[in-house]
């Protein structure tokens, strides 16, 4: 495993790191998703994320347990908040990022997560007082680090602009072959402010590994048959995604890769990305997905998965 330094922090991340959104949230069994764990440290996977409404605490909780035995300074742990919790919990106030830091880490047992992020933009509350609950909690050493996830080029550029608060080290936007909006303004404007890219969804839902195919039934075993688990694919399950995808699979075979593989590495050309974060559910999965780190594709391949993915790509805004 090959590791990054996510933005001007001095955190030292695994290329490849352990999402727990749809998986370790009520979508996987315990055993089974302690087991995806232990393989993860296995295979040198250091960095793991998750988020408060991840089962309404579920995610952190079963993450607390498992995690509790190892030492604090062996992985770096990452969290958010934004969306609601109860009916009146929700939002980047400075009630709510206290509240909800403080609920986390209990739920997580530990005293400090390396990385606070807020899971999207609040326009509901200033963004002034959110970066300065934001910088309190950083110097209450309850978060290492801030970051956000979704916001766009704007929105990063007035948070940069304010004095006197923690600067954001990281950016956790969707990312993949199959889409692409975030190199066009978001990648750039963090570039320029020292804010490193968590990427989400690096497998397009698990669409680019080619374990769906048009005109089939979907697999019972797959993402994509799991109420739990399959939010946001149906947009990427139609033929023509399904088609070009396909197509994809003599160029990961000549490069003696799985798709996934080819997805990852393709995700981990850019130098921007510090880390692409995998939603596994076996352990297999995770040894698989860790094998992408440090691998390069040709300039031709890159070429070859342009010109079959630009016909079906969504158009950037």
């Amino acid at each position: 495993m090959k590791y990054r330094q996510l933005g001007d922090s001095d955190l030292q991340v695994s290329e490849i790191s352990l999402g727990s959104w749809l998986t370790y949230s009520g979508g996987v069994e315990r055993e089974q998703a302690a087991a995806c764990v232990e393989k993860a440290f296995e295979v040198g996977i250091n960095f793991i994320d998750t988020a408060n409404v991840y089962g309404k605490g579920a995610s952190e909780t079963f993450l607390g347990e498992v995690l509790q035995n190892r030492p604090r300074d062996s992985y770096v742990l990452a969290t958010k908040l934004f969306f609601p919790m109860t009916e009146t919990d929700s939002g980047l106030s400075r009630v709510q990022i206290h509240k909800q830091l403080n609920d986390s880490l209990k739920r997580l047992k530990t005293n400090y997560v390396d990385l606070y992020q807020c899971h999207r933009y609040d326009e509901n509350t200033p963004l002034e007082e959110t970066m300065i609950a934001l910088s309190e909690v950083v110097q209450e050493g309850k978060a290492r680090y801030i970051g956000f996830s979704e916001w766009n080029a704007a929105q990063i550029k007035a948070a940069a602009q304010i004095t006197g608060v923690e600067k954001f080290v990281s950016s956790q936007p969707q990312y993949s072959m199959l889409w692409r909006e975030p190199e066009a303004e978001v990648f750039p404007v963090c570039a320029a402010n020292g804010i490193g890219q968590i990427v989400w969804s690096p497998l397009g839902q698990g669409v680019l590994t080619g374990k769906y195919r048009a005109g089939q039934p979907i697999p019972k075993d797959s993402r994509a048959a799991n109420d739990l688990m399959n939010v946001f694919i149906g947009r990427l399950l139609n033929d023509e995604i399904l088609n070009a995808v396909e197509k994809l699979k003599p160029l990961a075979a000549a490069e003696n890769l799985s798709m996934a593989q080819l997805a990852l590495a393709w995700v981990l050309r850019d130098e921007r990305v510090s880390s692409a974060i995998i939603g596994a559910s076996r352990p297999a999965q995770i040894a698989d997905n860790a094998a992408a780190s440090g691998i390069e594709l040709s300039a031709q391949t890159l070429t070859a998965i342009d010109e079959i993915l630009n016909p079906v790509l969504a158009p950037v805004k």
